[in-house]
């Protein structure tokens, strides 16, 4: 019987259930925790061990479990509660979701796919606090304009502050691709396509390692950008895009701004669906789509942008 190890990650501690034979323990999120969880894993011969994202809290026992060659997935939340919801789990505990985590796995059984080591680098971590700067930056800047006197100084102050967090950032994220031949041919392959600059190709080195590797239905399923059907009898709704990385989808978003101006390929798509009568909304998304689809098949076969772009 398929054998999985479902673990609720939280700041401080690590709540396990281990299917099929229901047993469960907590421990803490730390060295020891881990290594207690590995031992177990190993020992009852774990054909998975499932977690969810956390917003970085199994950023520690997923790059630790991955070093050990375990079969580590780390799954959307949105599914889990999906699937909790459809069997019936209402309650919401640490000790529930362990459990519930574990049941996904024995009964959807998603794909193991080996964490690429980029993943979890500091390359990661820098791409993801340069964004946090920004959000913080746009806040300040949104608050600059109706503060007055002192309060006013003291928002620009902690403006030029992040500022110089952003700069600082953006020098180490730089660096950091400076040192793998690998990083600097891929952002270098990316940024030679008109509308894609550091940001996004170093977020998606970042935070989408698997541009490349997939076909155009699995890549743009994987960011967010792939429309669905929503259909039912008679009735048929408007597609819709959801899921996905989101953090992705907004770089990819700002580049589809550009892009849809300065890129003759993307320009063309965007004015053709314009006159076609298409929502500015959609046309803009189809952009983003486009875009994806054209650097995941660059980065695929190491060929620099070319233009006009060839047709994939």
């Amino acid at each position: 019987m398929f054998r999985v190890m479902g673990v609720d990650v939280s700041k401080d501690t690590l709540e396990v259930c281990f299917l099929p034979d229901f047993v469960r323990f907590e421990v803490g999120n730390n060295e020891e925790g881990i290594l207690r969880i590995t031992e177990y894993a190993k020992k009852e011969k774990a054909d998975m061990v499932l977690l969810e994202a956390t917003g970085g809290y199994e950023t520690h026992v997923v790059t630790s479990l991955s070093m050990e060659r375990l079969p580590v997935v780390v799954i959307n939340p949105r599914r889990i509660r999906k699937f909790a919801g459809a069997m019936g789990f209402l309650a919401k505990t640490d000790k529930i979701d362990a459990e519930v985590i574990a049941a996904f796995g024995v009964q959807i059984r998603p794909p193991i796919r080996s964490l690429p080591e980029e993943k979890y680098s500091l390359l990661s971590q820098l791409v993801a606090r340069r964004r946090q700067l920004k959000d913080m930056l746009t806040m300040e800047q949104n608050r600059l304009s109706p503060s007055i006197g002192d309060m006013c100084k003291n928002v620009e102050e902690h403006i030029r502050f992040l500022e110089r967090g952003i700069e600082k950032a953006e020098k180490k994220i730089r660096g950091e691709i400076e040192k793998s031949p690998l990083w600097k041919q891929k952002s270098d392959i990316m940024q030679s396509a008109k509308g894609v600059g550091p940001v996004l190709s170093s977020t998606f080195l970042a935070a989408l390692p698997e541009l490349g590797t997939m076909n155009k239905k699995q890549i743009s399923a994987l960011v967010g950008v792939c429309p669905y059907n929503r259909e039912s009898g008679r009735w048929k709704g408007k597609r819709m895009i959801f899921g996905g990385r989101s953090d992705v989808r907004k770089v990819l978003y700002m580049s589809a701004m550009v892009a849809r101006k300065h890129n003759p390929t993307i320009k063309a798509f965007h004015d053709r669906l314009l006159k076609e009568g298409k929502l500015p909304k959609v046309v803009l998304v189809a952009c983003m789509h486009k875009l994806l689809i054209i650097l995941n098949a660059m980065v695929k076969n190491n060929t620099p942008w070319r233009s006009p772009a060839p047709v994939f």
